[in-house]
């Protein structure tokens, strides 16, 4: 989709504002209106772009990767809502449930217009009418599965509605879960039965049958149906028709989420992202929410990898990590921690004249561990390529009082002595590609591969077929750039042999395989593990407290936004909310 995106923005703007029924007897003739559009096939490719730019709005998938935040494997600060979340300090008036709200059902209702309109329509072509369909059909189910892995309940509106004449009649009540869940289905068998396989290339990033078979199977196994889920899963896995998927894990997990990775087979659905000089801005905010003072535009990093997180990679050879191993006395011990990671800066601050006590050991660990933790973080004492006076510039992340960027260190905002993200961030300025720290040209993975074999991983292990649980876990382990020995292959510590302890692999390799994907919150949710994992001290890697999370059993929904329920009384609230 990159490649069509400058063709369409003018549109995504006219489109978001047309109402289906405007005066016909009232447009300009050499303007586009519901008049002059939806005429022909071109037309109906156009009128679907927008239902997936919706996906951008802010709190729709634009900032999804801070979902972190809300969950062990990250933290963070911020002015939007994570930070409230995290501390159960928020309640229904808080905005952030109220946009998530609103920016979701705005993704519905483009859609809706799309699917009205283009099947209205007597002069676009009936192929062109299934496939296009089709997409807005994938997208509604999209943003119907998301509201309600949020909400719970959630009123149903279809393309019948009018949104300009009926707007103020939108007063339905909340429809049962299950009821919603059936709507998406049926949406996802029409995209099933009528989206390719694959596009040309100028149309890559639209919607597919095996992302709908994907996404479908998704929803199956959050409803814990998880033989259906599993039917779905290995169509696009083993491709028993020959359909030729051809999806498959990237060899290099750091270049997945670079230009180039971002776009391989095994994106199976992704944001499309682009910006540069001399082109329309349409990324993400990557940099402005997970970069330091050090990338490019200043920025902020709000979202960061948890100390829980980095700890959790475990060593080359598959055993789990003890700081203790490599440092003793780091687990229970301050001094040792400051001694790990503090150095002194020379009188004028421009370079380290004191690196720490077990700055070699600290080295040593890194290289022992699990090659994605390097990949996805910025570790200390490991160097970054920042952009610095308008260029260039190799920046180390040293743990000191008086790091500046200008002389070349990371300083993280807040003076936090955290991780941060490497994932996602971009390198100096992109070689030109980055123009702006909140349009990052980098594709965002709603599903990967990888995703698929973990969630295929967890359907075998429900239905007790445990071998195949686990190869599929050892596929994702044995990446060729991340190379971890596979699970039961000789010794104690890679054993995996129950349902419990493949479960318990299963959420380990989730939680290091998709760092800043946004997935960890849902997963924890759905597994009803929020009350265990949720509750109790963010750290910083000195053992600092810099606050106290909060998950009560009512989060496992979140509430319905006080203004909604004003604009419509028959809205119910969910449980102590």
């Amino acid at each position: 989709m990159k490649n069509n995106t400058i063709q369409l923005i003018g549109l995504v703007a006219f489109f978001a504002l047309l109402p289906s029924c405007y005066d016909l007897d009232r447009f300009p003739q050499d303007k586009l209106s519901s008049g002059t559009f939806w005429q022909t096939d071109e037309h109906a490719k156009q009128a679907v772009m927008p239902c997936y730019q919706s996906m951008k709005l802010a709190e729709v998938y634009n900032q999804f990767f801070a979902m972190d935040c809300l969950t062990d494997i990250g933290t963070g600060y911020d002015s939007q809502g994570y930070w409230d979340i995290s501390r159960g300090v928020w309640t229904p008036s808080h905005r952030y449930a109220l946009n998530r709200w609103v920016q979701t059902y705005e993704g519905v209702a483009r859609t809706n217009m799309a699917i009205f309109n283009i099947s209205q329509s007597g002069t676009i072509s009936d192929d062109i009418k299934a496939v296009t369909i089709a997409e807005a059909k994938f997208m509604r189910a999209l943003y119907y599965f998301f509201l309600i892995n949020h909400f719970g309940d959630v009123p149903i509106y279809d393309e019948t509605w009018d949104y300009n004449a009926n707007y103020m009649d939108m007063i339905n009540p909340r429809d049962p879960i299950e009821k919603v869940r059936d709507f998406i289905l049926e949406d996802l068998e029409t995209a099933i039965n009528n989206l390719p396989v694959s596009w040309a290339q100028i149309d890559y990033g639209r919607a597919t049958k095996g992302a709908a078979y994907a996404l479908r199977g998704k929803v199956y196994l959050y409803g814990q149906q998880y033989d259906l889920a599993l039917k779905d899963f290995e169509e696009i896995v083993l491709d028993p028709d020959k359909k030729g998927y051809g999806y498959e894990l990237y060899s290099d997990y750091a270049g997945l989420f670079l230009p180039g990775g971002d776009e391989s087979k095994e994106m199976v659905f992704a944001i499309q992202n682009m910006s540069g000089s001399g082109t329309f801005n349409m990324g993400m905010p990557f940099a402005h929410y997970m970069g330091s003072n050090a990338t490019i535009g200043v920025s902020w990093n709000n979202a960061m990898p948890s100390v829980e997180l980095v700890d959790s990679y475990e060593l080359k050879d598959g055993r789990p990590f003890n700081w203790d191993d490599f440092i003793p006395g780091f687990n229970d011990s301050k001094e040792v921690r400051e001694k790990t990671f503090m150095a002194v800066l020379s009188e004028d601050k421009k370079t380290v004249v004191k690196y720490p006590e077990y700055y070699k050991e600290l080295l040593d660990m890194y290289e022992q561990r699990d090659p994605r933790m390097k990949q996805t973080i910025i570790l200390p004492y490991t160097h970054y390529t920042g952009w610095v006076g308008n260029k260039n510039k190799d920046c180390e992340y040293v743990i000191a009082t008086g790091v500046t960027t200008t002389n070349g260190f990371i300083v993280v905002n807040r003076g936090y002595r955290t991780y941060l993200y490497r994932k996602f961030v971009p390198e100096g300025n992109m070689d030109g590609l980055v123009t702006s720290r909140s349009h990052i040209p980098i594709n965002f993975p709603i599903i990967r591969y990888a995703d698929v074999l973990l969630m295929l991983a967890e359907c075998y292990n429900e239905l007790d077929q445990i071998d195949k649980a686990v190869a599929c876990i050892n596929q994702v382990r044995q990446r060729p750039s991340t190379n971890l020995p596979a699970l039961n292959s000789g010794p104690t510590w890679l054993e995996a042999r129950t349902k419990q302890e493949v479960f318990k692999r299963i959420m380990q390799e989730r939680a290091v395989e998709f760092p800043a994907e946004g997935h960890r919150y849902y997963d924890i949710k759905r597994w009803k593990l929020g009350v265990e994992m949720l509750n109790g001290n963010e750290v910083d890697f000195l053992g600092n407290t810099i606050y106290v999370n909060k998950f009560e059993e009512k989060n496992y929904l979140w509430p319905i936004p006080t203004a909604e329920r004003d604009r419509n009384p028959n809205l119910t609230q969910n449980p102590n909310w």
